[in-house]
This record gives structure tokens, C-alpha cells and sequence, in this order.
């Protein structure tokens, strides 16, 4: 079996903003670490035989600063994971595909906060065997310790097991609940939907070619993808491709993991201090306590404030309650509107 690291770095993250603008997305910020999220997501890869980076033509150029050693794949154009797996899956297909050896892509955002790189790469082993045993599409689901209405859940059904790996069937992926529902969920044992996937190309591709995406395959198939992205809308791998494909399997990501997708989640990954005050850069509180503050070069001073992210990048400040920190998006639209992003 050959694996081949999908490295997906050509989203914005626009909900940590401002530190992520335009011209500086997220995964090349050094978030809750020394280096990117995203060299220390091709770190964590390197157990696999090939390692691409997935990106947009905007941001192409400073790949090679974060992870020197990748092939750089150049989408046509930025639509959402959908469009973009399946570009990087009929490229890789075409650049490693061997008939004498089963060849396993294995699909990681490049923005995750993993604290076991040992755990990882079983998990990721795990579920490429998986992939390869038995032509499933596999996602990796992560077992909740609290009821997160942020991020996606996965309903395992039945039990079953492929080359020695155990892995369970998915009934169904559940969209971001409310905290009632979130509730719900855990104590029922649903995993949260990481994001993360593994696949042998023909078995996705055929799940896409029976999906909103097929325009793209076959497009992709006559070599000429950038008719193909113009025939697609921007869409998400999730709902284009794994809630309409029969058969997926899960298999469980036994590790502490992150989706650093809003201010909030620095509380998840950072030490606090004695008032519960987390902080990338420098900062001084005064009787100020579980705020989260963020900066670059500037010193950020706090008094009388709780519950608070503060952030301070270039010549801009955010201040948002981290109970709505997911708001974020909302203002970077509007800024998008006028420019101003």
C-alpha cells in the first residue's frame, strides 16, 4: 500500500481574523505553536510516502516557506473542499497511481491542533488500511469530551473490522447542533466529523462522479479542469460527496484533537494563567479573567473585562465575547463587502 498526505492549505480562515486576512491565511500562522499549522501538519504527514499540498493560486508561492519538502498542487481556482479533493485526487491518481500497489489518499486539513503525533499516525494507518481493504470512503471520527455545537457529528452503526483494523459503518453525519442536541449526541456515542478522510482514488472519484461534482470529473477525465471548476459551485467534500456516498466508514482518531477554527479554541490549546486569561503575545490584566488575547507586536492591557477575545494584527482590533466568537464571519463579510478585508 502507497499513502499520499493531502495536505488542504487553500482556505482563508476568516473567523480568526485579524490575524488571517485576504494575504495571510490561518495555516500560515504559528497558532498555539513556534512554527505554522500548516508545516506542523506536514510534519505530522511525514509517515506517509508522498506528501502534496493542496492550495490556491494566491498562496502558492509561499508554500515552499512552511513546507519545503511537498509537491505543490495548484488548484484552478478556490471553491471549497469539494472541488478541490477532487482535483488533488485525479492529480495524485494520475502522479502515483500503480496498478501492482494499492494507493491510499489520506485528506488532512492543514489548521488542526493534534497534541499525539505517535496516536495520529496509527489512526491514519488504520484507516488508509481500511480504505484499501475495502473500497470505503473513511472518515476519521473523534470521540467528544464536551457537547461542541461548532463542529459536525457522525452516527457510527454497526461494528465491523477489515485487515485487522476495527471500524464501524456510518449511519448518517449530523450537522452543527445546538447544545441541547450536542448533548444528545455524545451521550449517544456519535464521533465529531474531524475533517479528515482517507480514500483510494477510484473509490472517490466514483463517489463524485455520482455527486454535484461530476461536471468537475469528467472534465477532469477530457484534461480540462478549468472548465470543470467553472461548471461547479463552491462545496464543501461533506455535503457534495460523504452524505450522499453508501458505505462510509469511520474510524476512530484516538488522540486530542482541534479544529482551531475561532478565538475561543486557543482556551483548548493554550496553558492559562492564575485568572483563566490564555494569551498569544504580550499582555497585562487587571482584574480581567478568562479572556483570550492575541497579538502581534503590540501589548494588549485588560482591566475589568471577562469572557472576552481580544486581538490586535497590523492597524486592526477585534473584540467579540468568546461565547460569539463563530460571529466573527459575519464581519469579515461585511468588511469583504466594502473591501476593507
Amino acid at each position: 500500500m502507497k499513502t499520499v498526505a493531502l495536505v488542504l492549505a487553500g482556505g482563508i480562515g476568516s473567523r480568526l481574523y485579524p490575524a488571517s486576512r485576504a494575504d495571510r491565511p490561518k495555516q500560515f500562522l504559528p497558532v498555539g505553536g513556534d512554527r505554522s499549522l500548516l508545516a506542523r501538519t506536514v510534519d505530522r504527514a511525514g509517515f506517509a510516502d508522498e506528501t502534496v499540498v493542496a492550495t490556491r493560486p494566491e498562496f502558492a508561492d509561499e508554500i515552499g516557506e512552511h513546507a519545503p519538502e511537498a509537491e505543490v498542487l495548484v488548484e484552478p481556482d478556490g471553491k471549497d473542499t469539494g472541488p478541490a479533493l477532487t482535483y488533488a485526487t485525479h492529480r495524485i491518481r494520475e502522479r502515483y497511481g500503480d496498478a501492482d500497489e494499492p494507493l491510499v489518499v489520506l485528506a488532512l486539513p492543514s489548521d488542526h491542533h493534534v497534541d499525539d503525533d505517535d496516536a495520529f499516525r496509527a489512526a491514519m494507518t488504520d484507516g488508509a488500511r481500511v480504505a484499501a481493504d475495502t473500497g470505503r470512503l473513511v472518515t476519521f471520527g473523534v470521540t467528544p469530551d464536551r457537547p461542541e455545537t461548532g463542529y459536525g457529528y457522525v452516527e457510527p452503526g454497526a461494528a465491523r473490522e477489515a485487515d485487522g483494523v476495527a471500524f464501524h459503518e456510518v449511519v448518517t453525519f449530523h450537522e452543527k447542533p445546538d447544545a441541547e442536541t450536542a448533548r444528545a449526541y455524545v451521550d449517544a456515542g456519535y464521533r465529531w466529523n474531524s475533517g479528515m478522510f482517507a480514500w483510494t482514488p477510484e473509490s472517490f472519484l466514483d463517489a463524485a462522479a455520482d455527486s454535484p461534482l461530476a461536471p468537475l470529473v469528467d472534465a477532469l477525465a477530457a484534461g480540462d479542469p478549468e472548465a470543470g471548476f467553472d461548471a461547479v459551485e463552491p462545496v464543501s467534500v461533506d455535503y457534495a460527496v460523504f452524505e450522499r456516498a453508501e458505505g462510509v466508514a469511520v474510524v476512530d482518531a484516538d488522540f486530542a484533537w482541534d479544529d482551531l477554527g475561532t478565538w475561543d479554541a486557543l482556551d483548548r490549546v493554550l496553558a492559562p494563567d492564575e485568572d483563566g486569561n490564555v494569551a498569544l503575545g504580550a499582555y497585562t490584566a487587571v482584574d480581567a479573567a478568562d479572556n483570550v488575547v492575541a497579538s502581534d507586536d503590540k501589548h494588549v492591557s485588560l482591566v475589568g473585562v471577562s469572557g472576552l477575545a481580544v486581538v490586535a494584527y497590523d492597524d486592526r482590533v477585534l473584540v467579540v465575547p468568546k461565547d460569539d466568537a463563530g460571529r466573527v464571519r459575519e464581519l469579515v463579510s461585511l468588511l469583504a463587502d466594502r473591501d476593507a478585508f
